[in-house]
């Protein structure tokens, strides 16, 4: 008999509960986004953060079984995301599914949030399997994984300063274009084209990334210039950003022999990258590059259930002591 997982996700401004039977037959799952609230303020807000998810857990839970047409009794495990993440925002997540499990009496499975993003793919592609390399890029993580199992990943190279979604969003703010800043800029650079000449540091150096240089580029620049267009700028500077993670993912896939590409994280919507990635795979023969459907890129429980799917047929549980670790390290990815 399949497991059926239920999950939940509330590492950040989205409150997240799926139910998966087996690895990939989704029953249900429910996204509430705090965007709207948040945006007045620029950016997340850990306290209204927190608050949010509390407000919202029960009722999407509820919808969720509903929908799936089954009893919390039927589930065989509660995964729950518990780091990396706002601190209050984890801890709202995590004691719910300490709750449920220990009224019904059902293994807890605690799952990185990044490894959740790394497996939204397994849900697009089930039959993806390992040696894969991962481009994983989201507002706190930038970094390319070599996994050579499903549960052990060697970090080939990471940024040393910004992470990728998080110079998006610092760079929407110098040009006034809100919060959040990847799909504002995506959507402007659209209109506009790549005409100034951003630095890209570390181009040629090794497989690490940064970013701060070229954010502090682009600030000088537009304190510089007055009759610069904005769609230019954000064309510019998308190109430096996405042109650097493609040139050094394919590095590595050189260097390593290693054809099978996922990408993963909320900057894995971002149309340049997905139209300049698929240009390397006409380039280079053998290449497979694999993204994960739009809705799964940003947070959701789905990629945590499939994550957990991978801990349960391992029987890798935790116990009731399980605590959120805000800056869960990079080294304990599974």
């Amino acid at each position: 008999m399949e497991p059926i997982i239920f999950s939940i996700e509330t590492s950040c401004d989205e409150t997240a509960v799926a139910i998966l039977k087996g690895k990939n037959e989704v029953l249900s799952h429910y996204v509430v986004s705090q965007i709207d609230t948040h945006k007045i303020f620029g950016g997340v807000v850990p306290e209204i953060a927190a608050r949010k998810h509390l407000n919202y857990l029960n009722n999407i839970t509820e919808k969720a079984f509903e929908e799936a047409k089954i009893k919390l009794e039927d589930i065989s495990a509660i995964a729950v995301t518990y780091g990396p993440g706002l601190v209050g925002a984890l801890l709202i997540g995590l004691n719910f599914a300490k709750g449920l499990a220990l009224n019904l009496n059902k293994p807890l499975i605690g799952v990185n949030h990044l490894y959740g993003h790394i497996y939204a793919n397994f849900l697009a592609f089930p039959d993806l399997k390992p040696p894969f390399l991962v481009l994983l890029v989201s507002g706190g993580h930038t970094m390319i994984l070599h996994a050579k199992d499903y549960l052990h990943f060697e970090i080939i190279g990471q940024t040393i300063d910004d992470a990728a979604g998080e110079a998006f969003d610092k760079v929407a703010r110098m040009l006034d274009l809100g919060y959040p800043g990847g799909p504002k800029i995506d959507e402007l650079a659209q209109k506009g084209k790549p005409i100034y000449d951003f630095p890209k540091p570390l181009y040629h150096k090794g497989y690490d990334f940064s970013f701060s240089g070229l954010k502090t580029s682009l600030l000088y620049f537009t304190k510089k210039n007055d009759n610069y267009k904005i769609e230019n700028v954000a064309a510019s500077f998308q190109k430096a950003l996405i042109d650097t993670l493609i040139h050094k993912t394919i590095k590595v896939s050189k260097d390593l022999n290693v054809k099978d590409i996922i990408i993963a994280g909320g900057v894995a919507a971002n149309s340049y990258l997905r139209k300049k990635i698929n240009e390397e795979k006409i380039k280079n023969k053998g290449l497979n590059i694999y993204f994960p459907p739009l809705n799964l890129c940003t947070d959701n429980a789905v990629m945590i259930a499939r994550a957990g799917y991978e801990k349960y047929i391992r029987n890798q549980f935790a116990d009731l002591n399980l605590d959120a670790v805000p800056s869960l390290g990079l080294k304990d990815i599974c």
